[in-house]
């Protein structure tokens, strides 16, 4: 019979073919309906979505030809064409170890925050008033990297452990100073995290030595800084304190990389003196997902805390006296210091660390350690069994990991009785095996893990481990004799009951896609549809261990090659790595991409970045950490690229040009009319393009990057394609590249991926964050080419929509031809500071009164609000945001005319609490419902911003970054204080989460 040909999708077409009778997934996704549509084009005199896109877009780079991607489909068939892809994949137990465990995710977390929109749509807690319920779950988080590891400052999560531990070399470096740039990795690490390292140190010219532990006592004095793995890749349990002490006294530092679980029966890396811990998270209740996204953690000694990527979630008081929660690092983020950052790091894993740490107060210190027992218990007794066959697997202690060294050959029999029995085992290059057990082992799991290694004859685990085995427990040398997690979080919330109103507290003080749009320039946040999210918990994409043979990961296979083809044909080029995984990272990688390419024709010596002054911040940290010098391109009073500086820029760096790094459209939402000309002058002096897909969300379908110049360009998955921001992560930012470029995209240590040059990893897992990848799948296959286009000239139009209606209130700082936008723009605030003593932060906070986030602040403009509608939000919401900026205004004008005094204003007292409205006093020169319900619309559905406005400068001058008793800082003075502060100076500046 014959079958109908396969399309780009990989699916039928008569499959694919849509029915008649159902509504299309792209009705329910965009939020203006046609009528409201024409009404808002009517508004702006146009009489087509058509019309108005060619007035936004410059007609040079106009994409006329249709995407070649499939047709809009429906949800059903949709979900139901990748449970076919996931059949492809096949969960068998893995044992294999490496950094990735499995565990058991306790159902109340799964449900109430892994698949709960109120948590999975929150934004990064900029605004820490209406964030209150994740910033507590954070400093949980926090609170348990510190308590575990023995180090008394940690930050709120990066990527990976990989990627920790290359942010602790550059901690090391920058802290060391001087001239040293050997960075020594202990032979018995993770072979990603050792990859990963290597790549990151080249560029910055750091020496990666490798090798055994004695190699790196004898090379202390050269050294800045070490890694060491603890238990060792192959599960060891060494004992450092000898080693750090000598390496100390040379004036290195030390990081340890570390696993939770066995820190609640091992000696924590602080007390045997280690400077640094990282690690992952993951096995604290979060799936494996082929990969990720997982939760990395980075903890220091307090000397440090100036030094540390990310953020630091602290505790600091509001307007009423009250504790409350805040970004203690939020003025100062990495990026923010641009060309002088050591990190690029921005988005990181928010909602994987509220699950770990929420995993830790589910079990609670009783119940972490009993884990770890039973898995320490089961090693020792799989020892032992094996010890009793004949195998050697040296000595112990062992907390998980077990290497067994074989007679010739005697792996692959092993191997083959482990392949019947869907068991997959570590395999080594020497012929030796790897074991590494888990929270979900059991006890019939180490016998037929005995059987495999008995010819198939059952073996039991019974009787006495032989003497050279660990017993049941550690020696008291390596195990901890220090309690952990002593505060009352981790210890009261022991029934179900009690943890799911905890849940949902914390969720009811925080402000996400639930309650209103959230209008973040350069955030995209739009609607994550359910059906999108369910196939994230599907077992085919959560179970599956990163290294499982590639004949178990078919569907994994198919997915990505599908999502790479769509990738590619949406953007105009020719190959896509899915690895980075977050956009800071594609940035890294895509910038290191093209330094290789220069390399590999002999232009090693191109290592200057190019970089308008309009930029990301995240743009010049990236590029200094590829190993390039930025050199900043003037803006024009438009906000666009200054031609004429960027070719006299272009032509004075001819010789050693590399790339200019571009954000299309602009940052100050604007399609420049000469980005081909932009492109044109940097390819005649030598250097490659990159582009910055932060601002995709208004190209899908009308102009490719790659069309107009780009050669290689990152995307922001958590943002045009709808995989949730997640109160601050997790992110993906797969780069695409034109075929020069293809070569060198990154590969990795372990699964073979990547160009024919590749370079080296720049993420854990060969993938990246694999099991949310199915997120834009979907949406990419429901929407189609005809609704992916549409979603781009809806997001524009919403966007010129609530600028024209904002005009008449706020200048709008920048436009482009006819005066129009392009998917975002920027209200000035500026005038109100002086007329009224008005700031940008007063009208965030008063916003919450309205019942919204605020859109980002003082960024790229400071003083400013950059606002982005999305194509998601329906007109009534939009005009609802409207009508409150526009009420926002009236307040001003009291101000401005004297009727109002403005230092007792709505806005400088707002947010307004429930606790103020209720308290017996109101001393306040306007009423009570005027403060708390300003719109109608408020009655209806309020959301009370839990806090009153939070003092950021008494938080920066009282570091809190743990969950200590309330006594312990709230009586603090500065004055008397004995902490050291983190930041100077208080105000607010917000970026874009990458």
């Amino acid at each position: 019979m014959n079958q109908p040909p396969l399309d780009q999708h990989g699916e039928s077409s008569a499959d694919r073919r849509p029915s008649d009778d159902r509504q299309l997934f792209v009705d329910r996704h965009l939020g203006p309906t046609a009528e409201e549509r024409a009404g808002m084009l009517e508004l702006l005199g146009f009489d087509s979505l058509e019309a108005l896109v060619d007035a936004v877009i410059p007609g040079k780079i106009r994409q006329r030809r249709p995407l070649a991607l499939g047709p809009p489909q429906g949800e059903a068939e949709t979900l139901a064409q990748l449970a076919g892809i996931a059949r492809g994949n096949q969960v068998w137990r893995s044992f294999i170890g490496m950094g990735y465990s499995g565990c058991h995710v306790p159902a109340v977390i799964r449900r109430n925050v892994f698949e709960n929109p109120g948590w999975y749509t929150q934004y990064t807690p900029y605004q820490a008033e209406i964030a209150q319920g994740r910033l507590e779950a954070l400093m949980s988080f926090q609170t348990m990297v510190s308590e575990m590891t023995g180090l008394p400052l940690a930050n709120a999560s990066l990527l990976d452990e990989a990627t920790a531990a290359a942010e602790a070399m550059a901690i090391c470096r920058a802290v060391a100073g001087g001239e040293r740039r050997r960075f020594f990795v202990a032979e018995d690490c993770h072979p990603q995290t050792v990859a990963v390292v290597e790549t990151r140190a080249r560029p910055l010219g750091i020496e990666v030595v490798s090798g055994p532990l004695a190699a790196a006592a004898e090379a202390a004095g050269e050294l800045f800084g070490l890694l060491l793995q603890y238990p060792t890749t192959d599960g060891r349990i060494e004992r450092y304190d000898e080693l750090i002490a000598r390496v100390s006294a040379a004036g290195a530092r030390t990081v340890v990389a570390c696993d939770l679980l066995a820190l609640a029966l091992l000696r924590p890396p602080g007390e045997f003196g280690a400077d640094i811990a990282v690690g992952s998270s993951q096995r604290f209740g979060v799936p494996m997902g082929f990969g990720g996204p997982h939760a990395a953690f980075l903890a220091a000694r307090r000397e440090f805390e100036r030094h540390l990527p990310g953020r630091i979630v602290g505790l600091s008081r509001d307007a009423e006296g009250r504790p409350a929660f805040r970004l203690a690092r939020q003025t100062r983020e990495q990026h923010i210091r641009r060309e002088k950052a050591t990190s690029n790091i921005c988005t990181a894993q928010v909602l994987l660390a509220v699950m770990a740490g929420l995993y830790a107060v589910y079990h609670g210190p009783l119940g972490i350690q009993r884990i770890a027992r039973r898995v320490q218990r089961l090693t020792a007794r799989l020892a032992a069994g094996l010890e009793r066959l004949g195998y050697a697997v040296g000595d112990g202690p062992w907390f998980d990991t077990l290497r067994i060294r074989l007679p010739r050959g005697r792996d692959a029999e092993i191997l083959a009785a482990a392949h019947s029995r869907r068991i997959n085992l570590r395999q080594y290059p020497d012929g030796s095996l790897g074991i590494a057990l888990d929270e979900t082992t059991g006890e019939a799991d180490v016998d037929e893990l005995l059987t495999l290694f008995s010819h198939g004859h059952p073996a039991g685990a019974g009787g006495e481990p032989a003497a050279s085995s660990a017993a049941d427990g550690l020696p008291p040398e390596v195990a901890r004799s220090t309690p952990f997690l002593t505060q009352e979080v981790f210890n009261r919330y022991r029934t179900e009951h009690e943890m799911l109103r905890y849940l949902r507290r914390l969720e009811r003080r925080d402000l996400s896609l639930t309650h209103s749009m959230i209008p973040l320039g350069s955030c995209t946040m739009k609607l994550n549809a359910s059906a999108e999210m369910l196939p994230v918990s599907w077992p085919e994409f959560a179970a599956l261990h990163p290294f499982a043979p590639p004949e178990q990961t078919a569907g994994y296979s198919r997915l990505f090659d599908q999502l790479e083809r769509w990738l590619a044909e949406i953007t105009g080029f020719a190959r896509v790595s899915l690895q980075p995984n977050a956009g800071s990272q594609g940035e890294l990688c895509g910038l290191l991409v093209i330094r290789a390419y220069h390399e590999d024709r002999g232009d090693g010596e191109r290592d200057v970045c190019l970089i308008p002054t309009s930029a990301h911040g995240t743009n010049p940290a990236s590029a200094v950490m590829a190993g390039y010098r930025v050199v900043a391109v003037a803006c024009d009073a438009e906000g666009n690229v200054d031609l004429e500086d960027l070719r006299d820029k272009a032509a004075s760096h001819a010789e050693r040009l590399a790339a200019l790094m571009l954000t299309y459209p602009s940052t100050h939402g604007v399609f420049e009319s000469e980005v081909r000309e932009i492109c044109r002058v940097v390819h005649d002096h030598g250097g490659q393009v990159y582009l910055d897909g932060a601002n995709m969300n208004a190209q899908v379908g009308l102009c490719r990057p790659g069309d107009y110049g780009a050669d290689v360009c990152h995307l922001n998955l958590h943002k045009t394609f709808c995989i949730p921001h997640g109160g601050g992560g997790p992110g993906m930012g797969p780069i695409c590249v034109h075929s020069h470029l293809a070569p060198f995209l990154p590969g990795h240590p372990v699964v073979p991926c990547g160009g024919e040059r590749a370079i080296g990893p720049v993420a854990a897992a060969p993938w990246g964050s694999p099991s949310i990848l199915p997120i834009s799948w979907m949406y990419i296959a429901m929407m189609g080419a005809e609704g992916l286009t549409r979603a781009s000239q809806v997001a524009i139009l919403n966007a010129n929509y609530m600028a024209a209606r904002l005009a008449e209130h706020y200048p709008i700082l920048y436009s482009g031809r006819r005066g129009l936008v392009a998917h975002e723009f920027i209200v000035d605030l500026r005038p109100f500071r002086d007329g009224a003593g008005i700031t940008v932060d007063d009208v965030a906070k008063r916003l919450m009164d309205y019942g919204f986030h605020a859109p980002t602040m003082s960024w790229p403009v400071a003083g400013t609000m950059m606002i982005e509608p999305t194509e998601s939000e329906s007109r009534a919401e939009l005009d609802r945001f409207c009508d409150a900026m526009i009420a926002i205004r009236g307040e001003i004008t009291a101000i401005e005319s004297g009727e109002v005094n403005g230092a007792d204003s709505p806005l400088k007292h707002a947010p307004h609490t429930a606790r103020a409205l209720t308290a017996d006093g109101w001393e306040r020169p306007y009423g009570r419902r005027h403060a708390v319900f300003p719109a109608p619309w408020v009655e209806e559905s309020k959301f009370w911003p839990p806090v009153a406005r939070i003092d950021n400068a008494w938080g920066d001058r009282n570091l809190v970054c743990t969950c200590d008793p309330v006594e312990s800082w709230a009586e603090l003075e500065p004055a008397g204080d004995q902490r050291r502060p983190v930041a100077a100076g208080a105000g607010t500046k917000e970026t874009s989460g990458r």
